[in-house]
């Protein structure tokens, strides 16, 4: 049963978000620190500045121009956002975001995908867009049990698009649905007719010989994964391993959650764009902050990650569904490692961009979904 929903945060949430971002207390820093020891305090200080100048309710009422609905699926409230194409014969399309992200993300691919015709775009390239909050991000809460992995989160996605009538469909994600998305097209062979994917964290899952004669971008990617390894998981070590002690310090804290998410702008957005606001409109990014603040989801987002790195059911094998995969900088994906899991159909590479492609390239995004997807139809 679906229930129709709106998003509507009580105004002394509000009042009180600003009254704990004006009496912050700040850490002190070191001189001249830079992002090499993570969010700079001056840096920090002026994007605080902006949120309390930042207007969430106009961006409330931008994703509530959308329907959405919650409903349950295997013990557990799942929030959604249906952006229904007024072209009939539209191809259903289910995305998934990812950690730090939310639905806002898509806020800027969802006109062009279901309206393309209102675009200059072929109109028969259209989508009927469903995009779910992950299982204890956004308004998917609360998180009411353990287990919620993504193997478990694919399964309640098959479900979800059977609920909503669509027994042919396309998977499309990045991040949690660069693994989600695949996953559905293994689990659910006879609906899915493709899966395309971005956005990408993970470190090449290499064999003896992979990275022997690489060309010269896939040696660039290679070098920035283990930069990444090295400097830039710390975050995921924590999450993994202690969700909820971490949890306090953003959940009491709205700076603390800010920074904890900014971080992973200015570390994974285009790397020519030297601040996270260069690469994605600010208000933007405030209002993927805000939706985590709101829904006070920094413990059951991080807890995804804790439950991927438990023991769990062997993940069904290499998908024979289409897959395509968009590359877009800081994305470490090297297609003769992929192709051992994934039957590749479309390949492409874009040197404009970053991990939140559908918010800093969300022009190249669309245009590689049609793509892939024109032929499945």
């Amino acid at each position: 049963m679906l229930e129709p929903f709106q998003i509507a945060i009580p105004q002394p949430d509000l009042d009180d978000l600003h009254q704990r971002l004006r009496n912050t207390r700040w850490p002190a820093a070191l001189p001249s620190a830079g992002w090499e020891r993570g969010v700079p305090v001056e840096y920090l200080q002026r994007v605080v500045e902006r949120w309390l100048e930042y207007d969430w309710r106009v961006w409330e009422a931008r994703l509530n121009e959308y329907e959405q609905f919650t409903t349950r699926i295997d013990g557990q409230r799942i929030h959604l956002l249906h952006a229904r194409s007024p072209e009939p014969a539209a191809l259903p399309l289910i995305l998934t975001h990812g950690w730090p992200g939310s639905i806002a993300e898509f806020l800027e691919i969802l006109g062009p995908l279901t309206d393309p015709r209102a675009y200059g775009a072929d109109p028969a390239d259209a989508f009927h867009v469903v995009a779910p909050s992950v299982p204890g991000h956004g308004f998917s809460v609360p998180l009411e049990e353990p287990g919620w992995n993504h193997l478990r989160i694919a399964r309640a996605w098959a479900e979800l698009m059977s609920r909503l009538g669509y027994t042919r469909y396309g998977a499309q994600g990045g991040d949690t649905g660069s693994v989600v998305s695949p996953l559905l097209g293994r689990i659910d062979p006879d609906h899915v007719v493709g899966v395309h994917l971005n956005g990408g964290l993970a470190f090449p899952a290499a064999q003896p010989g992979d990275f022997d004669n690489l060309s010269a971008r896939d040696q660039a990617k290679l070098a920035a994964a283990e930069h990444v390894r090295a400097t830039g998981t710390g975050y995921a070590e924590l999450q993994s391993t202690k969700p909820q002690t971490v949890s306090f310090g953003l959940s009491d804290s709205p700076v603390g959650q800010l920074a904890w998410i900014l971080e992973k702008f200015h570390d994974w957005t285009d790397p020519v764009r030297p601040l996270p606001e260069d690469a994605v409109d600010l208000d933007h990014l405030l209002t993927d902050v805000s939706i985590y603040w709101f829904t006070n989801t920094s413990a059951t987002s991080a807890n995804l990650y804790y439950e991927n790195r438990q023991p769990a059911e062997p993940a069904p094998g290499p998908s024979r569904v289409p897959t395509g995969v968009a590359v877009f900088p800081t994305d470490p994906a090297m297609r003769h490692i992929l192709e051992r899991e994934h039957h590749l159909s479309h390949w492409a590479e874009y040197s404009r961009g970053g991990h939140f492609a559908a918010l800093e390239a969300p022009d190249l995004l669309t245009e590689d979904i049609r793509t892939f997807f024109r032929p499945l139809r």
